[in-house]
């Protein structure tokens, strides 16, 4: 699996609107600071909150661009709505996501924070 994450990854940073999403200074100094295990219970709880519902409230609009790694990750990797789910990493809208595909989602965001952060 970690092989296809990383495949899968390469091939989303390569197309132009997700390849321009990069942290900044301070948010590498946050994560930094906090700690990958803080990063992974703010990418499950924003993912268990924004995400999972079947129907999320403004699908499409929930994540902010910026103000957090974990927001920038999710555009990064094309886990920031429901649609980009569904076009990057073959997830259907308009079911209540399971707890492997909330996982698998977290991991994505997770992996990419800590690439972006030198520690893959």
């Amino acid at each position: 699996m970690p092989d296809e994450l990383d495949q899968r990854l390469a091939r989303i940073a390569r197309t132009p609107f997700r390849a321009k999403f990069h942290l900044r200074a301070h948010e590498r100094v946050s994560v930094e600071e906090r700690g990958m295990g803080i990063m992974r219970t703010h990418a499950r709880d924003l993912v268990f909150k924004r995400l999972a519902p079947a129907s999320p409230y403004r699908d499409g609009k929930q994540t902010p661009y910026r103000g957090h790694p974990v927001f920038i990750a999710q555009h990064a990797t094309g886990t920031c709505c429901r649609s980009c789910l569904q076009r990057c990493h073959d997830i259907p809208k308009g079911h209540e996501l399971t707890r492997d595909e909330q996982a698998y989602v977290v991991e994505v965001i997770c992996r990419w924070i800590g690439t972006e952060c030198g520690h893959p």
